[in-house]
């Protein structure tokens, strides 16, 4: 994969506005994983990892207090539904296990009521006895950011695939809510990205 600058900004620019989005969240164990692998997907437009599912105000990673590690993903409605992503949470964690540690158990978060009736008509569909899921379904309170050096975690740590952003002069904010960042992750990850790939080598004023 070859960037610059250039293309960063202008993928993100062409990206959907976040007013045209929707959001769903998801804890899965480890978030760096999950925020990979959801921005792989065409249609996710944006990641962020943090904490979610306590009540403890503030929370940090070395105190987490009662949250979970937890992806959010801001989708296109028009390429993804919630049940698709619903499908790729429950295909990437263990539904009928539960992890002793709060910091990795497993929730799937609702924020409305068509997500919740979407959420059991999955796992009613699913062959899991119903008292045999583990997974967590709750409504949404608040999702606290995780640190900086928690968002877009194996680009951070590809220093060739990070210093376009750093030379677009993306801070931290900025990369974290970068739709081309989200794909770069995913990329460093070992994922395939491809429709990606190919917008960084369309460029429109050759057509």
């Amino acid at each position: 994969m070859t960037l610059s600058p250039e293309l960063v900004t202008d993928y993100d620019r062409s990206a959907p506005a976040p007013a045209d989005t929707e959001s769903a969240t998801f804890a899965l164990g480890c978030f760096w994983g999950p925020s990979a692998e959801f921005g792989a997907l065409d249609g996710v437009v944006r990641t962020r990892v943090g904490y979610a599912g306590g009540a403890k105000t503030d929370p940090t990673y070395h105190a987490l207090g009662d949250h979970s590690e937890a992806v959010q993903v801001d989708y296109d409605p028009a390429e993804l539904s919630f049940s698709d992503l619903l499908a790729v949470a429950f295909r990437n964690h263990a539904p009928r296990t539960r992890s002793t540690k709060r910091q990795y158990q497993n929730v799937v978060f609702y924020e409305s009521a068509a997500e919740r009736e979407a959420i059991t008509e999955f796992v009613a569909a699913s062959d899991w006895p119903a008292d045999a899921v583990e997974t967590r379904i709750e409504p949404l309170g608040a999702f606290h950011l995780a640190e900086d050096y928690h968002q877009k975690f194996n680009l951070g740590n590809r220093a060739s695939l990070e210093r376009p952003f750093e030379e677009a002069g993306y801070d931290d904010a900025d990369l974290r809510e970068s739709p081309a960042a989200a794909k770069t992750n995913a990329h460093a990850a070992g994922k395939d990205v491809p429709a990606f790939e190919e917008a960084l080598t369309y460029d429109p004023r050759e057509s």
